[in-house]
């Protein structure tokens, strides 16, 4: 009984963050967002929709700053944003709070690895050409 306590109680103060993002050349600002959105996130569905204000407040940034860094997080492929709308009370439709998806970080680590080794066989290749020019 007190396992499971102590698991609902971590599950509740604490969330995981996967060790990779410090591999992955993010911004200080990328590295914030995405650990709140993880905080936020459901853990069923990995999303989660707080407004650029909400995050912004949470870490200490301008609205501007915090729509960069989520620009960068997608663009990095570690999250994914969908436009949301609202209806109000009067019947308007209006533009709501982006939905995020938080997707997996394998994905990102593995196109990463696959990059540095193209990088890799391209200097290794150029390394050759260059003995064989030398000779």
């Amino acid at each position: 009984m007190l396992n499971a306590e102590m698991q609902k109680l971590k599950q509740q103060y604490y969330f995981p963050i996967p060790n990779a993002v410090f591999d992955l050349d993010l911004t200080d600002g990328e590295i914030l967002v995405y650990a709140f959105l993880l905080r936020c996130e459901d853990r069923r569905t990995y999303q989660c929709h707080p407004s650029y204000t909400t995050i912004g407040r949470a870490i200490g940034k301008s609205v501007n700053s915090v729509r960069k860094y989520v620009q960068g997080l997608t663009r990095k492929g570690l999250i994914a944003t969908e436009h949301t709308q609202i209806v109000t009370k009067s019947g308007e439709t209006r533009n709501g709070t982006l939905l995020y998806t938080i997707l997996p970080i394998q994905q990102v680590m593995d196109r990463q690895f696959e990059r540095q080794m193209t990088l890799a066989m391209i200097e290794n290749r150029k390394q050759e050409i260059q003995e064989k020019l030398r000779k």
